[in-house]
């Protein structure tokens, strides 16, 4: 099973280095495809191993539209080199739970679908947490964590299958039907939260993006970013703990039988439902997915 990932980037170094560590331990560094929005010597300096593909940043209108139709073309022309296409942004790791699979090969056997969906988590720091040093892994220091139903996203793909607003592009003939595979024990951890200082430097470039001038920017999460990310630890102080089996299961049920069927943009993708309680990571998580 050939498999490869590939994301784009703009400034994001901390997330980008733990994307590039994160995947390059799994299915190796030279599979990796990262394309840059905009010349940047940092990204191959962080990134030695990994394919830099650099795009123009002469406008930002139609951010997210013109950024999805890119990212769906180089998935597809990779495709033809590959069984499967991992793509997620920077600061989105795809984890297994080694109980279950050994690799990503494992998980892509027997498929039910062209594209696979994982439950989706937001990884935080929480007062007691140590700051990250330079070349520390998050999920190493990391362990409090909140399930969410928009992260629950569609991360790999084979050829042929477009990625669309968190879900896939399926089309109308088919979107009654297609199938929603989000194999048990597939996690997405969502990286934003998970490094304050990070967190700062990044809100710093989303609030320029989003309050720029222009159409189809992005929305509210990026132009007030400051203040997502305050709405985000002011919940998060408010949850109380769930334990990870019955947090997990009840996160498990809700995304998979309920997932939605966009007729307006032919998009399945899951509910973006939230889960009002805090978890605890499992210990396999550092073990397996917190070192270089």
């Amino acid at each position: 099973m050939s498999t490869c990932a590939i994301t784009m980037v703009y400034k994001d170094y901390w997330a980008l280095s733990q994307w590039y560590a994160h995947y390059g331990r799994l299915i190796g560094y030279d599979n990796l495809y990262i394309v840059a929005h905009g010349a940047d010597p940092m990204i191959a300096e962080l990134c030695p191993q990994a394919d830099v593909i650099t795009v123009p940043r002469e406008t930002l209108e139609g951010f997210d539209r013109r950024r999805g139709q890119m990212l769906n073309s180089f998935a597809d022309g990779l495709g033809l080199s590959y069984d499967w296409v991992i793509r997620t942004d920077a600061d989105e790791l795809v984890c297994f739970d080694p109980a279950l699979y050994a690799s990503f090969d494992d998980v892509f056997k027997n498929p039910t679908s062209n594209a696979m969906f994982a439950l989706g988590l937001n990884v935080a720091e929480t007062i007691g947490d140590q700051i990250l040093n330079a070349g520390e892994m998050a999920l190493g220091h990391r362990s409090t964590a909140v399930f969410t139903g928009h992260y629950s996203k569609a991360w790999a793909s084979k050829r042929g299958t477009a990625l669309w607003r968190h879900g896939i592009w399926v089309g109308p003939r088919k979107l009654a039907t297609a199938a929603f595979q989000l194999p048990q024990g597939v996690y997405l951890l969502h990286l934003k939260y998970a490094n304050l200082k990070a967190l700062e430097d990044a809100n710093h470039h989303r609030m320029e993006v989003g309050n720029a001038e222009g159409k189809g920017l992005p929305g509210a999460a990026w132009r007030e970013a400051d203040k997502d990310a305050s709405r985000f630890y002011a919940n998060l102080a408010r949850y109380k703990e769930k334990d990870w089996t019955s947090a997990r299961d009840e996160a498990y049920r809700s995304i998979t039988t309920e997932p939605i069927r966009d007729e307006k943009e032919n998009v399945l993708r899951s509910s973006s439902k939230v889960f009002k309680h805090r978890v605890t990571l499992p210990s396999w998580f550092k073990t397996r997915f917190g070192t270089r």
